[in-house]
């Protein structure tokens, strides 16, 4: 066990030593070792004690609050920082020069549009009966990865287009693999209106904060991206890190259901949200660890170039980059 999901109602959460101890109303103790974790997943109404916050901060685990019905992103804790600042300090190095930026942003999306028409080209396999549809994605995505290799993908608003364009040509396909009953026509969130999309927001909330997380580890700084500007309040490094891993959550997705670990009956609707109920909920955390066991470590891997560019560009810097204030009298 490497992630634990706590959700219960009313659920109490304190720490003895190095082990956490949750109880729910009249039920419970249940006792789970730090040692065992990297991360605890909070949802719903549930009471942490400061002690049992500071064990999992000491333990080098990660805390991700998830809020509300529609398990909204309330707040995280994300372990120990990296002690070397340098690798930080690259990086707004290589986010602050054009050239660099433009680069790495390419790379991001050609890894996630490389990423889309595997999976069409897996569905394809599985699903001859949708090749209409898949082969038109499949051969759209294949012409804007062509068109990402050549001069016109260099610009940052031409690179923006070709990812939403890719976008737009691998959801039309995508939908296909799902049965009308379920009502997923493309995506969308804030709220999310239908099955499909609500597992696909939580699927997403989760890895981003997985991406947060490494991020942090790593030493670099979660909210200076690439491909995503900067904004208030957004992680968009973490935001670029998810994008080439977006593809593996989709076709994991799509397996949910087409295998019925995930059916209709699972989901309720409140306005014009589809909510994910109880029992899908145990089912989705049920298969999550080891669906993402093999984006985790793509996403590590995919960390190490990056650091190693950031330390190379923070030893670039020119002598003198921290005497600007002069000799200390």
């Amino acid at each position: 066990m490497t992630t634990l999901f706590i959700d219960r109602r009313d659920a109490a959460i304190e720490a003895e030593g190095g082990t956490l101890v949750i109880r729910s109303g009249e039920e419970g103790p249940w006792r789970t070792p730090l040692a065992l974790l990297e991360r605890v997943v909070l949802r719903g109404p549930a009471q942490i004690t400061t002690g049992a916050i500071g064990a999992i901060a000491a333990a080098g685990c990660g805390l991700f609050v998830l809020s509300g019905r529609r398990s909204e992103p309330a707040g995280m804790l994300v372990g120990r920082p990296h002690n070397d600042a340098a690798i930080r300090l690259g990086q707004y190095r290589l986010a602050t020069e054009p050239e660099s930026r433009r680069r790495i942003a390419a790379l991001i999306v050609r890894h996630k549009l490389v990423g889309q028409a595997r999976v069409l080209r897996g569905a394809l396999a599985q699903r001859p009966d949708r090749r209409l549809a898949l082969r038109r994605g499949i051969e759209a995505i294949a012409e804007l990865l062509e068109r990402l290799r050549s001069d016109e993908g260099r610009s940052e608003n031409r690179l923006s287009g070709l990812e939403g364009a890719a976008a737009a040509a691998y959801f039309e396909a995508y939908t296909s693999l799902f049965p009308p009953s379920l009502g997923f026509v493309g995506r969308n969130r804030r709220p999310p209106r239908d099955p499909v999309n609500a597992v696909l927001s939580l699927a997403y909330t989760l890895g981003h904060f997985e991406a947060v997380r490494e991020a942090h580890l790593a030493g670099l700084d979660p909210g200076v991206g690439f491909l995503h500007a900067l904004a208030p309040g957004r992680d968009s490094l973490a935001c670029d890190l998810v994008e080439p891993l977006r593809p593996l959550i989709d076709r994991w997705v799509w397996r949910l259901f087409a295998d019925e670990v995930l059916r209709g009956a699972h989901f309720s609707r409140d306005g014009e949200a589809c909510l994910l109920g109880k029992a899908g909920r145990l089912a989705f955390y049920a298969a999550w660890e080891e669906a993402f066991l093999v984006p985790r470590r793509l996403l590590r891997r995919g960390l190490r170039p990056l650091v190693r560019a950031a330390r190379a560009a923070a030893q670039a810097l020119p002598d003198g980059v921290f005497d600007a204030a002069g000799p200390a009298s």
